[in-house]
């Protein structure tokens, strides 16, 4: 038990979505509170229901909110737990609950964490313990963004559901199906991307995870039938010599066990030479936040890179025998139809069309509170109100065609996925090709309606997210799960 704990807390932990991955952060968490003495359950909500039973028990229920789609999911269920157990403490934690504090702390959480949410989250319990929290202080003590940690520990797995509930690796090769684990070998960014929500919530700074807990972490979930691991760092290469040894430790410890990683396009130029080692030791993709392929857009958004080196990041991947899965943000207030276009062409051109999920071709721009786009000081006409239910600034395009296509394009991406079977990414992107032709006036062209030569190439089961998310219409069917709490939410 903690020296400071008087009394025991109840716990609950709540992961509403974590892009199909079994939840590293309750896992985590899990593991700290418990090491310090509390009394500790969890819950998936994107795979189990949420039972009244397990709210009316706990005196902290911590509900995990990494990002936008799993806030809309927990704040409904804070307000379930809310109307279940009235005198527990709720706490919403995570990337987008520091970003959404001050609408959060009005009647919905009585405090909020970001950052290394561990400590805090020990902290918040043994406050509770010893009756000193229920969320009467002012909005600024009760919203946290930590960065600095306990030491890590091992994070707590074997009382969340089976990997068997989650997203598959499909692959490596073609028919073949994998069980997924997921790690972190490094939390926070070195970069500042205006768009990003680790960006306010970290300011440039990195925690490295110890090589011991890593390994640890991935040994466990291979031993419950993981065959494959995602890095989950935001990029692999921030700390490139600790995440290679890593690797290299993985692959000498479980030679059968693939991996992917994230990686920034600016990194892939600046180690290219590791990238060949990489694909030996185990990685079948690697995902990169491309975001656009307009110098506009990418300065706009601080990213780092160039169209040309977009290009040259395909190149090196390719050459070194790894997938490359680009990520991208394709409506943005600075993109103009002919950037789109290019966007969809780069995407056949490049015989990418097995390596981009179409929903990538539907995300639009997201500007939560807090994002480090509203503390530039460039012009911001297109920029409209805070719509609190939404967690998200509105925007309108200055070129009303493109707020029409968004919505165009989302149409054939949700019919594409409701489909028997899901459509073939081909037609799907050549569908919405056609439609920006439609859309902006031009001549329909004439040249090939599908790329001539297709890759296979390994991706996880469910559709991969960054930062900025898709709105309009429910999303239910991008992350193929919702809880029971609610039934509609935006991404």
């Amino acid at each position: 038990m903690h020296a400071s704990v008087r009394g025991m807390a109840s716990v609950l932990l709540v992961s509403c979505y974590e892009l199909g991955h079994q939840p590293f952060a309750i896992a985590s968490a899990w593991a700290q509170l418990e090491a310090a003495g509390f009394d500790v359950d969890g819950i998936d909500a994107s795979v189990d229901a949420i039972e009244d039973g397990s709210l009316a028990r706990a005196r902290l229920i911590a509900i995990s909110v990494p990002m936008h789609t799993a806030l809309r999911l927990g704040v409904a269920v804070a307000r379930r737990a809310r109307s279940v157990n009235p005198s527990a403490h709720v706490c919403l934690f995570g990337l987008y609950a520091s970003l959404n504090s001050l609408s959060l702390l009005d009647g919905i959480a009585d405090s909020t964490i970001g950052g290394e949410f561990e400590s805090a989250l020990v902290e918040l319990a043994t406050k509770i313990a010893n009756g000193e929290a229920h969320g009467e202080a002012d909005d600024k003590s009760r919203s946290t963004d930590v960065l600095r940690r306990l030491p890590f520990v091992r994070p707590r797995r074997d009382r969340l559901p089976p990997l068997d509930r989650y997203a598959k690796l499909l692959g490596p090769t073609a028919g073949e199906t994998r069980l997924v684990g997921y790690i972190e070998a490094s939390r926070g960014c070195l970069h500042r991307c205006l768009h990003c929500p680790i960006t306010p919530v970290y300011r440039g700074r990195f925690f490295v995870v110890p090589r011991e807990i890593v390994l640890a972490d991935a040994a466990q979930q291979i031993a419950a039938g993981a065959q494959h691991m995602t890095f989950g760092d935001p990029d692999f290469f921030n700390g490139v010599g600790h995440s290679m040894a890593i690797a290299r430790a993985l692959h000498a410890d479980h030679p059968g066990t693939t991996f992917d990683v994230t990686v920034k396009v600016e990194h892939i130029l600046e180690h290219r030479d590791r990238l060949p080692e990489l694909a030996r030791l185990g990685c079948v993709f690697l995902v990169s936040a491309v975001e656009s392929l307009s110098n506009r857009v990418l300065d706009e958004l601080e990213k780092g890179h160039t169209r040309a080196d977009v290009l040259e990041a395909v190149r090196i991947v390719r050459e070194a025998g790894i997938a490359f899965r680009p990520s991208f943000v394709a409506f943005t207030p600075w993109t103009t139809i002919h950037d789109y276009l290019d966007l969809c062409n780069f995407t056949l051109d490049q015989d990418l069309v097995d390596h981009v999920d179409p929903i990538q071709l539907a995300i639009r721009l997201l500007i939560p509170p807090g994002s480090a786009l509203l503390d530039s000081d460039r012009p911001r006409p297109w920029l409209r109100e805070l719509v609190a239910e939404d967690f998200g600034y509105a925007w309108a395009h200055p070129d009303p065609r493109m707020d029409v296509l968004h919505g165009r394009v989302l149409a054939i991406v949700e019919a594409a996925a409701q489909a028997q079977g899901g459509e073939d990414a081909a037609i799907t992107i050549e569908a919405i090709r056609r439609t920006v032709y439609e859309t902006a006036g031009l001549p329909l062209p004439n040249g090939k309606a599908q790329p001539v030569t297709r890759h296979f190439a390994p991706k996880l089961s469910e559709p991969w997210f960054c930062c900025a998310e898709p709105s309009g219409r429910s999303s239910v069917k991008f992350t193929a799960r919702a809880t029971a709490e609610c039934d509609r939410e935006q991404r």
